[in-house]
């Protein structure tokens, strides 16, 4: 298992910074990963994340520490996400595309122009013994619907989960793309119908979360294995307050939105590194679609990389500790990515394991597996084998300690989506229970009047029977006296 790697990046003070407030800033470099941060109240604060970028730092140097390697891996069959996330006007958006994506000063290229390039490079090295296909996607998740940005008449996308691929977009428009220059391309006019607007502290502030997607299908040509890899980058809206974007009207609605999507992010965050532990606690990955999308960057089958982007002025101190307390929390995730086949064809024949066929490999990981669980029945790790693929060289001890890892986290996994699911049919059943028994309340209170109703129509009927007798019984005793 892997943690998260997350980095912070201050951009430098911009015009309207210095304007209003000089050159005052909040952060204090201590060493390439440990810096201060002074808040409005004067408070100390100090931060220690796997690399932070200052105003100096260059967009190569962001990408070599924190894409290069997923890229990488990306190529041959390893999930990856990158995600920036912090303020509006912070420079998540020029941290992902630069200028443009397509700025040809190499200088200012961000990481998604970098990203392309890099998985092309990837793909050239390996091509005497590999085939290799990428398929791109774009959507935005504005105002909680999931919007394909290759085709907008896809304005509300469904979101899928399947056991072999995981989190998956159903009906999302795919581009084969055949070099970088046809997928700069198909990524600018996807770019061109993201939704943006503009607010006191940005120009072209980004009013909704943008999803880039490459598939990576990569054939070898000397087995017969097929590896598939996931990268996905997201460029966050910002969050925001009202008093300093200005926001109105539907801008407003737009910004409400965002921070509500931030927060079940912040809420998930929390779930996964806060849990009681050795018990499995329910994490709010429906409570929106981004941590949904999320899914399995979040804790799951991804390797992923968070950039906290944030403005070193004295006067945002406040959203730049928010951001960093964000990045702090998100950098105790634990992952668990491994090597995707691709599920028509499950790495059945491995490299150096011919001689042994997949029940002889099964049986002699189980064997091991026993000593480890101290456990007689393990038909159900068995049959986890058999439905996942999960085959390894029983010969190497990497591998069965892999095998027993892989094996451990997948039944966890399973389990903690069954819980969720049955939290779900839970508060479903409750909201029908509460239901029905409003339905019976109201029943009874109907038939309690309906049967008071009638019993005083019945007492008004027996007093006009009497004062009807009464008159009556008075002539009758006064005929007698």
């Amino acid at each position: 298992m892997s943690h998260i790697t997350v980095c912070a990046r201050f951009r430098p003070l911009n015009s309207r910074e210095r304007r209003d407030h000089g050159d005052a800033i909040c952060i204090q470099t201590l060493d390439p990963e440990t810096f201060n941060l002074k808040d409005e109240k004067e408070e100390e604060f100090t931060f220690s994340f796997d690399r932070a970028f200052y105003q100096e730092s260059e967009q190569v140097d962001v990408y070599e520490f924190l894409a290069r390697p997923i890229v990488r891996d990306a190529a041959n069959g390893i999930n990856g996400t990158i995600l920036t996330y912090g303020q509006t006007g912070a420079g998540k958006t020029y941290s992902m595309e630069g200028p443009g994506i397509l700025c040809c000063d190499e200088q200012k290229k961000g990481l998604l122009p970098r990203v392309v390039d890099g998985l092309f490079e990837a793909t050239k090295v390996s091509e005497e013994t590999s085939k290799y296909v990428i398929k791109l996607s774009m959507v935005e998740i504005y105002m909680e619907k999931v919007r394909d940005l290759f085709d907008l008449s896809k304005d509300n996308i469904q979101i899928k989960e399947r056991k072999a691929q995981g989190i998956l977009l159903s009906g999302v428009t795919e581009i084969t793309v055949l070099d970088p220059a046809e997928a700069f391309k198909s990524l600018s006019s996807g770019i061109a119908n993201r939704a943006v607007g503009e607010t006191q502290m940005n120009m072209a502030s980004s009013r909704s979360h943008c999803v880039y997607i490459f598939t990576v299908q990569q054939d070898l040509t000397t087995d017969n294995r097929a590896k598939v890899g996931k990268l996905i980058l997201v460029d966050l809206a910002g969050s925001e307050k009202v008093e300093k974007t200005g926001a109105e009207g539907r801008v407003l609605e737009e910004a409400k939105t965002i921070n509500k999507s931030l927060s079940a992010l912040g809420n998930v965050i929390n779930a996964l590194t806060c849990g009681t532990p050795g018990k499995a606690n329910h994490i709010p990955y429906r409570d929106s679609k981004l941590t949904r999308i999320l899914q399995d960057a979040l804790g799951g089958n991804s390797q992923t990389a968070l950039l906290c982007c944030c403005s070193p002025s004295s006067s945002n101190a406040s959203e730049s500790l928010s951001t960093l307390r964000f990045g702090a929390r998100a950098k105790h995730i634990k992952a668990s990515p491994r090597v995707n086949c691709k599920e028509d064809n499950k790495c059945t024949k491995m490299q150096g394991v011919t001689s042994l066929t997949k029940n002889e490999s099964c049986e002699r990981i189980l064997s091991k597996l026993r000593e480890k669980l101290d456990i007689e029945d393990v038909k159900l790790l068995e049959e986890l084998f058999i439905l996942e693929g999960i085959f390894f060289d029983p010969s190497l001890v990497e591998n069965l300690e892999s095998a027993y890892e892989d094996v451990t986290i997948r039944t966890i996994a399973s389990l903690q989506q069954a819980v969720e699911e049955l939290v779900i049919t839970v508060e479903e059943f409750k909201r029908e229970n509460k239901v029905l028994k409003e339905k019976l309340e109201a029943v009874e209170i109907s038939d309690r009047l309906h049967k008071e109703a009638g019993e005083n129509v019945s007492f008004l009927h027996r007093i006009s029977e009497i004062g009807f007798f009464i008159p009556w019984l008075g002539s009758f005793f006064m005929s007698r006296g």
